[in-house]
């Protein structure tokens, strides 16, 4: 596909970059947003809150189709990031509980939507031989803001009531993320997106046995995802003891193995070490039995130790980044370029997990204690090796 850009090779680093700001922009406030709602809101109150979130990024994606159809991904892209920067200033200012949990509910489905532009963007500039290498530099970019970002977030918190002061940060990373995008995409040209009724979609989606098994998998790593991102460090801070101060270690180090070995992960399925590139699914089975092994032992520890919480959350992570790099690498190397409908379906599964995360702790608390919910959610992450087995390599 010819485009009216900057060479093929500049724009992918230019993405990757503005991936880079517009995660630093979600992860700041992400791992105290739990805290800070639960300043007004019970635990069942935050779960509600969660689905509530998770339910408008669904009904986001499943209409953003049609609204990227009609004004192209460009200007939907900076009409979003508009939205979100009076969202957050919304976060800032409010003081109203009401007014405070509708405006993060909303900015939660504005997130989710301006991911789904950035994919459509690094889509249409990613050839087929390079999906693994383009991939891999994308998500490890991304990811290094998680390693980054919580060291910020709790580094500004300093205290109990100072969570205001991750969404003045957050905010601020919205302004050159505003500009990258004015800058560099105003003659994208849209691909003729597939436009498909509801019904359609769905008949497109399962007919594809890949696409359903990656969906699966990827649910249950969104769902671990979820779950660590929102009940972790209130575990941590509440029943561990650990100052916020601390949790900002523990989360940098945890991070590290997402930006580390998710570009290799990647470059090896495209053959770029060898010529060995068909060994996705194999890699991302054992991703996920590290995970799940990992998570299950994390109930057996409630020891006070940095160094112990940071090297046991890290071997998660290590599971987490292999098995994440070789769902997005398998998923892309499938999926066209017109295929935005099936790429908000895939994505999906991020808000989806919201519902199961919350639907966990609910239940499981109800059975059990706080430590052996880790044990429940590392047996789901071992569920995944059942549609992984099925999964046919793709092999472009």
């Amino acid at each position: 596909m010819s485009l009216q850009t900057p060479p093929r090779s500049h724009i992918i680093y230019t993405i990757a970059v503005i991936g880079f700001i517009y995660t630093l922009h979600l992860v700041i406030p992400m791992y105290s947003n739990s805290s800070f709602l639960s300043i007004f809101a019970d635990e069942t109150t935050l779960s509600y809150i969660y689905m509530a979130g998770a339910a408008l990024s669904i009904f986001g994606y499943l209409i953003a189709p049609a609204i990227i159809r009609y004004f192209g991904n460009y200007k939907t892209t900076i009409a979003l990031i508009i939205i979100q920067i009076a969202l957050f200033w919304g976060m800032i200012t409010v003081t109203s509980e009401i007014a405070l949990t509708t405006i993060f509910i909303i900015q939660t489905a504005i997130i989710a939507l301006i991911s789904l532009c950035l994919d459509i963007f690094l889509e249409v500039y990613t050839e087929g031989s390079n999906v693994g290498r383009v991939r891999g530099l994308y998500t490890a970019t991304l990811n290094a803001s998680w390693v980054v970002a919580p060291l910020i977030g709790t580094m500004l918190i300093s205290g109990t009531d100072n969570y205001r002061n991750t969404y003045v940060a957050a905010l601020a990373m919205l302004f050159p993320l505003l500009y990258l995008v004015y800058r560099n995409f105003p003659k994208f040209k849209d691909p003729n997106y597939i436009h498909l009724s509801p019904h359609q979609l769905l008949k497109h989606i399962f007919k594809n046995a890949n696409w359903v098994r990656l969906f699966f998998a990827n649910i249950i790593l969104q769902v671990f995802y979820s779950w660590m991102v929102v009940y972790s460090p209130i575990y941590l801070n509440k029943n561990i003891g650990f100052s916020w101060e601390d949790i900002g270690i523990i989360l940098v180090i945890m991070l590290i193995p997402f930006p580390l070995i998710q570009y290799p992960l990647g470059k090896l399925s495209d053959g770029g070490y060898g010529g060995h590139k068909y060994g996705q699914k194999w890699i991302m089975a054992i991703g996920f039995i590290i995970m799940g092994i990992s998570t299950i032992s994390l109930s057996l520890f409630t020891e006070k130790s940095v160094i112990l919480w940071a090297t046991l959350l890290f071997i998660t992570r290590i599971g987490a980044a292999a098995a994440e790099i070789m769902i997005e690498t398998s998923f892309f190397k499938t999926i066209s370029v017109r295929d935005s409908a099936a790429l908000g379906i895939f994505r999906i599964t991020r808000p989806l997990s919201y519902f199961i995360a919350p639907a966990i702790t609910l239940i499981g608390l109800y059975f059990t204690t706080n430590e052996n919910i880790f044990a429940i959610v590392g047996f789901i992450c071992l569920i995944a090796l059942i549609p992984i087995i099925g999964i046919k390599e793709a092999r472009t």
